[in-house]
């Protein structure tokens, strides 16, 4: 059931991966999932950049190297993090958004829609039993110097994918659903 999927997802780091590999057609079940999200003006946002093998390397070397260049007091644990964790996961998806030529939807709702995208991939790859992490770290800026993004697309972050082992940890919140709502 879809509510059980939602309460027992979680993130699932880098760390946590094992070595198996996933397969691109799991990839692109994941993927196919994205493209179901609600969209205003049917405008579908999201833009995806999937990175395996040798590009991952890639990757990591970029965001540990731009963090050095572009942070006053870097600290090698932050750099180490950045060339380890795109190189420990299976798979790395650069989460970008296209923002409508027209502008006639808000910027926030385009990236809103890009958001319910990656949710929707982060539950079919939990139903797949594939662990996922989304990180928007500062450098994600500078992914232009990366990546050959159109005119009016943007990097927002990355959704970090891999299999695991251990058993996932209970979900809590700090609050009810009633603490946060109001009826009126």
């Amino acid at each position: 059931m879809i509510s059980e999927i939602i309460k027992s997802r979680r993130a699932v780091f880098p760390a946590q991966y094992n070595d198996e590999l996933i397969e691109e057609k799991e990839i692109k079940t994941i993927l196919a999932a994205a493209n179901w999200a609600p969209t205003h003006r049917r405008t579908e946002p999201w833009r995806f950049k999937v990175l395996q093998g040798a590009s991952k390397g890639k990757l990591a070397d970029f965001l540990a190297e731009t963090y050095n260049e572009k942070t006053k007091n870097p600290s090698e644990f932050k750099y180490n993090k950045y060339k380890k964790n795109p190189r420990k996961a299976a798979c790395v998806i650069a989460i970008c958004m296209q923002r409508d030529p027209e502008a006639v939807i808000p910027e926030w709702e385009e990236i809103a829609a890009t958001a319910m995208a990656v949710q929707n991939m982060w539950l079919v790859a939990h139903e797949m039993k594939i662990g996922a992490y989304w990180g928007s770290p500062g450098i994600v800026k500078y992914m232009g110097d990366f990546f050959d993004l159109n005119d009016g697309e943007r990097c927002l972050g990355f959704f970090y994918m891999g299999k695991y082992d251990a058993a996932l940890s209970e979900g809590n919140r700090i609050s009810t659903i009633e603490e946060k709502t109001v009826w009126l």
